[in-house]
């Protein structure tokens, strides 16, 4: 039961942090190409592929002294589905194994300056202009390894699994027992004796035991340098001859350590993001793009999710959220229900502030301004409770504007969705 509790805590955290939301407040997913995390692990001398990297000078000189026995070919786009993916030239996949070098450049042209379509980008796809060479590795075994922010343990921990190349919440829901956690004192970090039993249950024997051990303390030492809140290593590989390599790596860096860490903000590709996401990023909001008809405007990731779920008991389906946060302003509030309206698929808008730090009367502001300015497209519910409440539905409800103002988040919810069926 307990393995099983662990897992679950487990899962929910790298949803929350794959899915950029706010519940981790100090968590931010900076959008780094694959070839920028592989820089990363080199600098703090974790063992990867070696690799160069391609762009539209296509200059062969920059390959002229990377040799290998087989190379691999990867179009650098942040999205998965690369391999299976096509290119709007014609040319299938974005990942390409080839043993003759000769052979890279026709395989770079036919990415750069055009479009990989996959499962994860847009319907036209997003634009390639940088291709990775890497050296291809014949894997023995694959191994999972991440160090993560854990709340229950009020600090980082070390995940482990010999179930590498999976996801991980697949194994932390169907073979629990074959996850480890070991949380990690800040003060002594990973000592020789967690990084031999984390290798050993990883079933790295001998001497490869001993090079995995030196990896994870290596690995430590990048989470702790780049102020990370997660790394996860998916798959740590055994190589047929003789290596431990971090084939694959995901980042999660502290915001508030951007102060600290500006080389690496800087690093940020925001090319293939949706403009909404931008846009609301640039005002300090939080956009997230879902597929149903109702927006939604919170102050909160755990009032997100639970308005998410008051939509879906109601029998409709959220279209997007946009957290507001804590600080927010007029003029933001503002540009949330711009951004919320410019999205297609909304026929309905929900805002629904439980109001501490936020005003209440800020919000309802907000909202007035945005509707005279530009007439709402689409019905507004609105349900406003806590600071300054019976102040913000007087300025809404004089506004002259036609709101749907609900006391109770259940009947509102059931509003939202009847007037987005309705606007159909």
């Amino acid at each position: 039961m307990a393995a099983l509790k662990n897992a679950q805590s487990i899962r929910t955290l790298n949803i929350l942090l794959r899915r950029n939301l706010p519940q981790i407040s100090c968590t931010r997913n900076l959008n780094l190409q694959e070839y920028h995390s592989k820089d990363l692990l080199r600098k703090h001398q974790v063992s990867i592929q070696n690799f160069r990297l391609l762009d539209s000078n296509l200059d062969p000189k920059s390959l002229s002294d990377f040799k290998a026995n087989e190379y691999v070919v990867k179009a650098q786009i942040l999205a998965g589905g690369r391999g299976k993916g096509h290119f709007d030239n014609g040319f299938k996949g974005g990942v390409h194994l080839t043993k003759d070098p000769n052979e890279i450049m026709d395989l770079a042209k036919n990415m750069i300056g055009h479009k990989l379509i996959t499962k994860q980008t847009p319907k036209d796809g997003i634009l390639v202009d940088k291709v990775m060479v890497a050296e291809s590795v014949n894997i023995k075994r694959e191994t999972y390894l991440s160090i993560i922010m854990e709340r229950s343990y009020n600090g980082a921990a070390l995940v482990a699994s010999p179930a590498g190349g999976m996801d991980i919440e697949t194994v932390a829901e169907k073979t629990p027992h074959l996850l480890k956690t070991l949380p990690i004192d800040i003060h002594q970090g990973v000592t020789d004796k967690m990084a031999t039993e984390i290798a050993e249950f990883l079933e790295f024997k001998g001497a490869m035991a001993k090079k995995c051990a030196e990896e994870i303390k290596k690995l430590w030492e990048l989470f702790l340098s780049v102020d990370a809140t997660q790394l996860e290593i998916n798959p740590l590989v055994e190589t047929d001859d003789g290596r431990v390599v971090a084939v694959d790596a995901k980042i999660n860096f502290d915001d508030n350590a951007q102060f600290r860490q500006k080389d690496i903000f800087a690093l940020d590709d925001v090319s293939g993001v949706d403009p909404r996401e931008r846009e609301a990023s640039a005002l300090n909001l939080t956009y997230i793009d879902m597929d149903g008809s109702i927006g939604c405007m919170v102050n909160g990731a755990g009032l997100a999710m639970a308005t998410m779920d008051l939509i879906m008991l109601s029998g409709g389906r959220p279209a997007n959220f946009l957290d507001l946060g804590g600080g927010v302003g007029q003029s933001q509030v503002s540009a949330a229900l711009r951004i919320l309206e410019s999205d297609p698929k909304v026929k309905a808008i929900f805002v629904n502030v439980f109001a501490g730090i936020v005003n209440c009367a800020t919000v309802a502001n907000g909202i007035v301004a945005a509707c005279k300015e530009n007439p709402p497209k689409h019905p507004l519910v609105i349900r406003l409770e806590g600071t300054n409440s019976v102040q913000a539905k007087t300025i809404l409800e004089q506004s002259g504007l036609k709101f749907h103002i609900i006391n109770d988040a259940d009947e509102a919810a059931k509003a939202a969705v009847k007037l987005a069926e309705g606007n159909n």
